[in-house]
């Protein structure tokens, strides 16, 4: 299953999205981080300084400064037999009522086994502003994010429809439309450069393609008068064995110089159908039986359908001589509603040629025998003027199958 497509504008503003929360969360965990430490860092410091003024009060005449306690049941285990002469602090994250988490600092106030003095910071409404904080920087981030995307979302669909039109622009080239040019794009980027080797590759393609036709309608242009002069002295040979050979072969070489005519016309699209009402199944009966060659035709419907008969002969003419002389007997021409199929039943058709489609001089694989490639090329050719489509494939059982589909009025 072909996974769904995913426009690159919402990729972009996805990446811009989760950059911004990174970024926002990073920045929230740090300033947490700082402002917790500086909290506790001050509320140490404010226990140090209290229990040294409330040591030395105590030592000159046994007076408890205000918010001192003399062995509290609360003080935190490690404070409990401090060393003596030194102050100690420990962090207790009890809480207990609206008490807590606390800071405490505790001294012993003489030698072994005196009392302890310890003082207490209640850290409780430091950490609920640390907590506002936190739910301020959350907000704050989710608001910048709410933005952010919706802005990104504008900004990589401009950078999208840029894309869109280069690939357009490719599809239209792939498909044949040497025409296509995406054109000047605005900014100096690398969609700029795309856009700019599209192009240039569209214009390759477009000189060279034309350099090609050109050299074909001028070999067949210059082909045609010497070869019909080869023909008519040709038949004026004596009967006979050889002589039949060759003019054979010379009516070989002038359908081929014939078929170029034709292809180089085609490439130039300058051909216009004639079109009119004509019985489909009557079309298909003549063209075949033009060929000469033994085909069995199945007509289910017996439509009549406006096109150009001349071209529609071509068509199935080309069809049927190319199934007897690339594949094998029998070869059978179905007739159904604005559709012809011709099948028959040798290897088939190469995959190059059904994923590339015919091209003229190649005749694909070896085993669907020899020719110039041209009858598909040319069958192709005046498909599309009719507006038709010709769709080439493999039937199931073997053999190759090619449908035209006429198009509907």
């Amino acid at each position: 299953m072909r996974s769904r497509r995913v426009p690159v504008r919402w990729k972009i503003a996805a990446l811009a999205a989760a950059c911004g929360g990174l970024v926002a969360a990073t920045v929230g965990v740090m300033v947490h981080v700082w402002t917790r430490w500086d909290i506790q860092s001050r509320a140490e410091a404010e226990a140090v300084n209290s229990l040294y003024s409330a040591v030395d009060t105590y030592r000159r005449g046994d007076v408890l400064s205000d918010g001192i306690q003399v062995d509290p049941p609360g003080l935190p285990t490690a404070l409990r037999e401090p060393p003596d002469g030194d102050r100690h602090t420990a962090y207790d994250d009890r809480v207990e009522g609206n008490v807590g988490p606390s800071m405490w600092a505790a001294q012993r106030v003489g030698g072994p086994g005196s009392k302890v003095l310890a003082f207490q910071v209640n850290m409780g409404p430091r950490m609920y502003d640390l907590q506002r904080l936190d739910m301020s920087m959350a907000v704050a981030s989710l608001a910048a994010l709410a933005v952010v995307t919706p802005l990104a979302v504008l900004g990589s669909g401009v950078l999208g429809r840029r894309l869109h039109r280069v690939s357009q622009t490719a599809g239209r080239v792939s498909a044949g439309d040497l025409d296509a040019r995406t054109g000047p794009t605005k900014g100096r980027d690398e969609i700029s450069d795309i856009a700019a080797a599209v192009d240039a590759m569209a214009d390759g393609l477009a000189r060279r393609l034309h350099s090609e036709r050109r050299f074909t309608a001028d070999v067949a242009h210059e082909l045609r008068t010497p070869v019909g002069g080869l023909l008519a002295a040709a038949d004026l040979l004596p009967a006979g064995e050889t002589e039949d050979a060759l003019r054979a072969r010379i009516r070989d070489l002038r359908d081929l110089v014939e078929d170029l005519l034709e292809i180089s016309r085609l490439d130039a699209g300058a051909e216009r159908p004639a079109r009119t009402p004509v019985p489909l199944d009557a079309v298909v009966r003549e063209a075949v039986a033009r060929t000469g060659l033994p085909t069995e035709v199945l007509t289910t419907a017996k439509p009549v359908v406006r096109t150009d008969p001349r071209r529609l002969e071509r068509i199935v003419g080309n069809l049927v001589v190319n199934a007897h002389r690339h594949g094998r007997a029998p070869v059978e021409v179905t007739v159904t509603e604005h559709t012809v199929t011709v099948r028959d039943h040798g290897p088939g058709f190469p995959a190059d040629l059904l994923r590339e489609g015919p091209r003229r001089f190649r005749t694909g694989a070896r085993e669907r025998g020899g020719g110039h490639g041209l009858g598909l090329t040319i069958a192709l050719g005046q498909a599309r003027v009719l507006g038709a489509e010709l769709r080439l494939g493999k039937a199931g059982d073997g053999g190759a199958v090619a449908a035209l589909h006429l198009p509907q009025d």
